[in-house]
């Protein structure tokens, strides 16, 4: 039964951004990690008031894990979110930093990328039909050349890539991402997004595949969530829109990719977003600040945020840093109250989360037009063409 909406690939506008048939806007990827149905909701309705169709649903590895929400919980929700405010045509949905995690890689190699490996499998059959590889933690820059740096990373990426691409349903090209800098780490540079391209090319061209990444993720100054002072509130961000563009450019004009990625930028000032678009970024990932505004939100009863901080308290009290404050502690832990909070924010009364919706409705506007997504869904419905699959959403018992 068709409804009007389906998971869909971006693939096919990234390709045509890649050939310069489009541009002038950035592609808002939004993390959803609690009140997800609501804030799926508010998400399409500022999509259908602003005629927008470039944005991307997501949701990363870790947040799997400490919001609960499994792929195929997670498609069902956005897509329910999407029929619920009649909303046709395709919706992407995104596994974001699909991350091989350097501690378990070097002390079982085989389980991390089993365990990789079982997640994308899952996230494909849901209808996750974009995926972010992201094996920059592989990165050694301890290494004097650069290929040997990003040796792990390449490598790991194009096996990656040849695994989604036996897995990816007849019809369907998966756009992948890829990762040169860990976020939070040092800025990228062109000679190290060729060092990984080029090798990674290589790599796939040698197994007989010739569709890799659509994309590639830099680092340019941010980190993930922002940094917190004492107070609690964020340290202003000294973002490298200069490397942005360059790789941007590079990406574009001698790999045919759609451009660099932005990650870790939701808590940037608000006059930081229209500078996306200008350098040409392909893509800009958003979480932390959607879950501030949940968490600061004055609809939010005070007694349910008390009982929130109380459990991060006695529960993960242990990770504290030294000097860390309060506000610090609470800010930094805070995401991990969303999976045991589930029920009581999805249960709350209708009036306080339709006022909630209302704030995330109005910040999601701001950034159709700042990322000037305004008017692409024309552009989307025309490029990405209908495919009819049908994911496994089929919820197992306990999920």
């Amino acid at each position: 039964m068709n409804l009007g909406v389906r998971p869909a690939s971006i693939q096919e506008l990234y390709e045509e951004i890649g050939r310069g048939l489009y541009k002038g806007f950035t592609v808002p990827a939004i993390n959803i990690r609690g009140l997800s149905y609501d804030v799926a909701r508010a998400l399409i309705r500022s999509a259908k008031k602003n005629n927008a169709g470039a944005f991307i649903f997501e949701i990363a590895r870790s947040e799997i894990g400490y919001t609960g929400q499994a792929p195929k919980e997670y498609a069902v929700v956005m897509m329910a979110a999407a029929l619920k405010e009649g909303y046709t045509g395709p919706i992407f949905i995104q596994g974001d930093h699909y991350q091989v995690n350097a501690k378990k890689f070097a002390a079982d190699r085989d389980k991390e990328l089993s365990q990789l490996k079982k997640l994308i499998q899952d996230s494909i059959t849901a209808g996750f039909y974009n995926i972010d590889i992201d094996s920059s933690t592989l990165v050694d820059l301890s290494k004097q050349d650069l290929k040997e740096q990003q040796r792990l990373n390449f490598e790991i990426a194009a096996d990656m890539t040849v695994y989604i691409r036996e897995l990816q349903p007849e019809g369907i090209t998966i756009s992948i991402g890829g990762e040169i800098g860990e976020v939070g780490g040092k800025n990228s540079t062109a000679e190290e997004l060729s060092a990984f391209m080029d090798n990674y090319r290589k790599i796939l061209k040698d197994r007989g595949y010739i569709k890799g990444i659509s994309k590639i993720s830099v680092q340019t100054g941010t980190t993930h969530g922002g940094v917190p002072l004492p107070d609690g509130t964020i340290a202003k961000v000294k973002l490298d829109f200069d490397t942005l563009e360059k790789l941007s450019k590079i990406a574009r004009e001698e790999y045919g990719l759609s451009g660099a990625v932005q990650h870790g930028a939701s808590t940037l000032p608000d006059e930081a977003f229209d500078r996306f678009p200008k350098t040409g970024a392909a893509e800009i990932h958003l979480a932390t600040g959607f879950q501030n505004m949940i968490y600061e939100s004055r609809y939010l009863p005070d007694d349910l945020r008390e009982e929130v901080y109380r459990f991060l308290r006695e529960s993960f009290g242990a990770e504290k840093k030294a000097g860390e404050t309060e506000e610090q502690f609470i800010y930094k832990t805070r995401k991990k109250g969303f999976g045991p909070f589930k029920e009581k924010l999805w249960t709350l009364p209708s009036s306080v989360r339709d006022a909630i919706g209302k704030e995330l409705e109005d910040k999601f506007t701001f950034l159709f037009k700042k990322l000037n997504v305004v008017n692409t869904y024309d552009i989307v419905n025309k490029v990405i063409k209908p495919f009819e699959v049908k994911p496994d959403l089929k919820m197992e018992a306990g999920v």
